[in-house]
């Protein structure tokens, strides 16, 4: 695990401070390699089993498909190309699609609005027998416009009078914090909009069927997509406000199908779909936000002998809901929260995974610290994170990197 220099600045700096000067440097050095030799970063789990994506590339009759959301802060097309090449190899997906499928998202009631980019990579197994279709949505396109209003303060006449730590913060707060303000606001429909063309677009095409290289607006109007849904696996990545978009975006879905597409609205019942929430910000993104419209009521919407089982939006909705805790802007989801503040028809189960993505050090005595903007980013590219997505936990394919480095407590109803 290579160590950032500013990490080692920072501790050369405690050193001078604690009047440890004389240690020099080459002590200070072996301080530092001697902590990156043990990786005593913590790993546990609270919930219930779950299987990965693994088990459902053997699907004979459809296909396993992942979209990623992303969350706050300006992201290009091809954000999450590390993490996927993590996840293939994790997976045994040795072979890729030569080439991205891209499609400019746009609106069927005002074509021609630009809603962001839905990129698409195609994973094989060697034999051809195993595939992922993996989906990766950049909406900040969106945002970006309103956030110019700040630009001046990222701008020399500003960022020269910072120290040079406390400027890569400001600038890491200007393009994340505006975010989440500005989807509580007019934005967040064309947000939601461009959330569900991306699910769209995962139903309704195969490989071969998707469009490359245009904008273009889908609908769920037509045989394909209930037919698709009916044999196809789903499941969602997503990190801080894309976790929200993703849980909003899926409500909006069945609000909307419900008066529209029988086949469609009744296929969508009876599936399971997985949301991966890395850096997980829902109990800090529900401030200020309406109750949902219906709560407190999962038994009777998904049990079967419920009273309300037949108006259910989806079967199960498991959320593994990764926090680093020297994340800044990340929360567990504590006991109630479902209940209380989720929509009882997405039936959801929720499993805290407490992980250190980021490395703590111990400042010679100052007291531990880990980079929070590390503990913020760092998720997509942990092993043990992309190992729990890959093959889950509390089953015989468990990664060995979770075997060995998580701990897990079970929870029952």
């Amino acid at each position: 695990m290579k160590l950032p220099m500013k990490h080692f600045l920072l501790l050369i700096i405690a050193t001078q401070l604690s009047g440890c000067a004389s240690l020099g440097k080459g002590m200070a050095e072996a301080f530092l390699e001697k902590q990156q030799s043990a990786d005593t970063r913590v790993c546990e789990l609270w919930g219930k089993p779950f299987n990965g994506l693994s088990p459902f590339l053997d699907n004979k009759q459809g296909k396993m498909k992942v979209l990623m959301v992303h969350g706050v802060g300006d992201h290009l097309p091809g954000y999450s190309t590390q993490f996927v090449e993590k996840l293939a190899k994790e997976l045994d997906l040795p072979v890729m699609s030569a080439q991205y499928k891209n499609i400019t998202l746009t609106s069927r009631i005002e074509p021609g609005k630009n809603l962001g980019n839905l990129r698409i990579n195609r994973l094989l197994s060697k034999d051809r027998s195993k595939e992922l279709l993996f989906y990766e949505l950049t909406w900040s396109v969106i945002t970006a416009k309103q956030k110019e209003v700040l630009a001046y303060d990222n701008s020399g006449e500003y960022s020269f009078r910072r120290a040079e730590v406390n400027n890569l913060m400001k600038k890491f707060s200007n393009d994340t914090g505006p975010d989440p303000i500005i989807y509580l606001g007019e934005s967040r429909e064309d947000i939601l909009v461009s959330f569900g063309q991306s699910f769209c677009w995962m139903t309704k095409s195969n490989w071969n069927d998707l469009p490359d290289d245009v904008m273009q607006a889908c609908s769920f109007n037509d045989d394909s997509a209930a037919k698709n849904i009916l044999i196809d696996q789903y499941a969602f990545i997503s990190h801080s406000l894309g976790s929200r978009i993703t849980i909003d975006g899926m409500q909006r879905i069945a609000s909307l199908l419900d008066q529209r597409d029988a086949d469609f609205t009744q296929a969508l019942k009876n599936k399971e779909i997985p949301i991966y929430m890395m850096s997980n910000q829902l109990p800090m993104l529900q401030l200020g936000r309406k109750m949902p419209e219906v709560s407190n009521q999962k038994a009777a919407y998904c049990q079967a002998n419920g009273e309300k089982y037949n108006q259910r939006m989806v079967a199960k909705t498991p959320i593994i809901a990764f926090s680093d805790p020297n994340d800044l802007l990340s929360y567990a989801i504590p006991h109630g929260f479902v209940e209380k503040y989720l929509d009882s028809r997405l039936c959801i189960d929720v499993t805290n995974v407490n992980i250190n993505v980021a490395t703590i050090l111990d400042a010679f005595g100052l007291g531990k610290f880990a980079n929070p903007i590390d503990a913020h980013v760092g998720y997509d590219t942990d092993d043990r994170v992309v190992s729990l997505i890959a093959k889950g936990i509390g089953n015989k394919n468990i990664a060995k990197a979770v075997k060995d480095r998580c701990h897990w407590v079970e929870t029952i109803d």
